[in-house]
Protein backbone atom coordinates (compact mmCIF):
# COMPACT_ATOMS: atom_id res chain seq x y z
CA UNK A 1 0.00 0.00 0.00
CA UNK A 2 1.17 3.23 -0.90
CA UNK A 3 0.81 6.12 1.76
CA UNK A 4 1.84 9.93 1.56
CA UNK A 5 2.73 11.15 5.10
CA UNK A 6 2.13 14.69 5.84
CA UNK A 7 4.14 14.73 8.86
CA UNK A 8 6.90 13.00 10.41
CA UNK A 9 3.98 12.21 13.72
CA UNK A 10 2.02 10.28 11.22
CA UNK A 11 4.74 8.00 9.51
CA UNK A 12 5.93 7.04 12.90
CA UNK A 13 2.62 5.96 14.17
CA UNK A 14 2.16 4.04 10.86
CA UNK A 15 5.55 2.28 11.59
CA UNK A 16 5.07 1.48 14.76
CA UNK A 17 1.41 0.67 14.90
CA UNK A 18 -0.08 -2.77 16.87
CA UNK A 19 -3.58 -2.00 15.30
CA UNK A 20 -5.44 0.33 13.37
CA UNK A 21 -9.32 1.40 13.47
CA UNK A 22 -11.49 2.29 10.93
CA UNK A 23 -13.53 5.04 11.73
CA UNK A 24 -17.27 6.18 10.28
CA UNK A 25 -19.38 8.64 11.40
CA UNK A 26 -19.36 11.71 13.79
CA UNK A 27 -20.76 12.13 17.28
CA UNK A 28 -23.32 9.60 18.80
CA UNK A 29 -23.11 7.73 15.13
CA UNK A 30 -19.63 7.22 15.37
CA UNK A 31 -18.77 3.50 14.78
CA UNK A 32 -15.23 2.32 15.02
CA UNK A 33 -13.90 -1.38 14.46
CA UNK A 34 -10.51 -2.40 15.17
CA UNK A 35 -7.96 -4.26 12.34
CA UNK A 36 -4.49 -5.81 13.45
CA UNK A 37 -3.37 -4.57 9.73
CA UNK A 38 -4.18 -1.39 7.57
CA UNK A 39 -4.93 -3.88 4.68
CA UNK A 40 -7.71 -5.67 6.80
CA UNK A 41 -9.16 -1.46 7.96
CA UNK A 42 -9.16 -1.09 4.25
CA UNK A 43 -11.01 -4.10 2.93
CA UNK A 44 -13.35 -3.02 5.48
CA UNK A 45 -13.82 0.31 4.96
CA UNK A 46 -14.56 -0.70 1.01
CA UNK A 47 -17.22 -2.54 1.75
CA UNK A 48 -19.15 0.54 2.36
CA UNK A 49 -18.15 1.75 -1.34
CA UNK A 50 -18.01 5.89 -0.06
CA UNK A 51 -14.41 6.67 0.60
CA UNK A 52 -15.80 7.73 3.97
CA UNK A 53 -13.87 5.59 6.26
CA UNK A 54 -11.46 7.13 8.33
CA UNK A 55 -8.48 4.84 9.06
CA UNK A 56 -6.01 5.52 11.92
CA UNK A 57 -3.10 3.93 12.95
CA UNK A 58 -2.47 3.15 16.97
CA UNK A 59 0.77 1.77 18.48
CA UNK A 60 1.32 0.58 21.86
CA UNK A 61 2.38 3.80 23.34
CA UNK A 62 -1.38 5.02 22.50
CA UNK A 63 0.05 7.30 19.85
CA UNK A 64 -2.27 7.78 17.09
CA UNK A 65 -2.96 9.40 13.69
CA UNK A 66 -4.99 9.28 10.57
CA UNK A 67 -3.72 7.72 7.87
CA UNK A 68 -5.81 7.70 5.19
CA UNK A 69 -10.07 7.25 4.37
CA UNK A 70 -10.92 4.16 2.48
Amino acid sequence: MDITFTNPHEQFCYETAIKFSAIRGYGAKRTRQEFTSAEDAKAYAKTFGDNKTMIYAINDLGNFAHIFNA
